[in-house]
């Protein structure tokens, strides 16, 4: 068993943010004062509905800071960040769906659609727009790039990792305008500090066509009526007659069927989709199975239950059994990939448990064998089966049932993980 491997697994989470409201703030720095007339509002504001009214709520980490004129609705801002603030042991590199290990990433979310020309860089450098800098003051080399809405910029560093147990500062300045010409109102910095000893995260695994679905399988759903699914439905390349899930257990979402043979009145026929979503399940199982650089290897001997696991890449050449509860402890940026050669057997009446922020919807278990979750038991994350999956009674998923065989309920709840 690797060093650490006790109850507390690894490096310490990174956290999704504070709890207290309070200390969710980053501080602003403008370059005036509020006129006394405006701060006594903002103080009569607070005095009268809090905090949360007065500053415009964002994402973990970030607020936006009060503002002084009546067209701020105009200026754009930054809604949040990953790393968000003050997070702690982040990841000094990632580790892509390609398998490329680059030095971790850094993310600014804003508020409207900018302009990428004030944003984004071409050359690695001091970027004069959006810089990260160590505390000692020096810039890390890098560029900036903004997703095709223009709301979403990231900076990659040039280098293949951040340099461990370092603060970081990230600042977006004044300089940057959304799509109108409109420049921010007051700049956004953050801070964040890396893991001790050089540690690679994870990206999460790309579901494509597949993250609507609920429950997707190439052979068919077998029911013990009643369930309740929150999320899509669908088999491919088997019939919808191959389909038990009734009408009435659909909470939310659709059931799809490549053809007329579903259950009615509810089954919509969408061969095409399906055949897609069914590749893309196919294409996510090979992805999270070809993940390289494991953080931990056969911990556990394959089992455990009782273990506090913190975020990474987990690989097993055995079986793996969930006697107890296990713990899954991270931010809500935090990814965790388990890579099962064997089967994955979860005991009745045990649970899953995501602590500190962490989602269902970055949680994948790739399994070569087959999957089974015991009775009354809760689970969290995406199950990718290479064959089948089966929840026994009153059992709950938190999550998403890919399975490339089939998939059996007997009066569960499965809700797919937002967003």
């Amino acid at each position: 068993m690797l060093a650490g491997a006790r109850k507390q697994i690894g490096q310490s989470p990174v956290p999704s943010g504070l709890t207290n409201e309070g200390e969710k703030m980053t501080t602003f720095e403008a370059s005036h004062k509020l006129p006394m007339l405006i701060r006594l509002v903002v103080a009569a504001l607070l005095s009268s509905v809090g905090l949360g009214t007065v500053f415009a709520a964002v994402g973990p980490g970030v607020i936006v800071a009060p503002v002084t004129h009546v067209d701020v609705a105009t200026e754009p801002t930054v809604i949040s960040a990953s790393p968000s603030n003050r997070a702690t042991n982040v990841p000094t590199s990632t580790n892509s769906s390609d398998n490329v290990v680059s030095g971790t990433s850094v993310t600014a979310i804003f508020s409207q659609s900018m302009d990428p020309e004030t944003v984004s860089s071409s050359t690695p450098g001091r970027l004069l727009t959006f810089t990260v800098r160590e505390t000692n003051g020096n810039y890390v080399p890098g560029t900036v790039v903004m997703n095709d809405g223009n709301t979403v910029a990231t900076f990659k560093p040039a280098s293949s990792a951040l340099s461990p147990n370092t603060s970081y500062t990230a600042a977006v300045t004044t300089a940057a305008k959304n799509a109108d010409g409109v420049a921010m109102g007051n700049p956004i910095e953050w801070t964040f500090t890396t893991v001790t000893n050089e540690t690679t995260g994870q990206t999460a695994v790309s579901l494509g066509a597949a993250k609507p679905f609920a429950i997707l399988t190439k052979s068919g759903i077998t029911d013990v009526f009643p369930s309740a699914i929150k999320g899509d439905v669908g088999t491919s390349p088997i019939t919808g007659a191959a389909i038990h899930v009734r009408c009435a257990e659909m909470v939310t979402g659709i059931i799809y069927s490549v053809n007329a043979a579903g259950p009615l009145p509810c089954r919509v026929t969408d061969s095409t989709l399906l055949t897609t979503a069914v590749g893309d399940m196919e294409g996510a199982y090979a992805n999270a199975a070809g993940r390289t650089l494991p953080n931990f290897t056969n911990l556990g001997a394959g089992e455990i239950g009782g273990l506090t696991l913190v975020p990474g890449l987990y690989k097993w050449t055995t079986d793996v059994s969930i006697s107890t509860t296990v713990t899954l402890s991270g931010g809500p940026d935090d990814v965790w990939i388990f890579q099962i050669a064997g089967t994955l057997i979860q005991a009745s009446a045990t649970r899953v448990i995501l602590e500190g922020g962490a989602l269902a919807k970055n949680v994948f278990w790739q399994t070569s064998g087959a999957v089974a979750i015991g009775t009354t038991a809760h689970f969290e994350g995406t199950i990718l089966a290479r064959t089948k999956i089966a929840l026994n009674t009153s059992a709950s998923a938190n999550g998403r049932l890919l399975a490339q065989t089939a998939v059996t309920l007997e009066k569960n709840t499965v809700t797919k993980p937002t967003p």
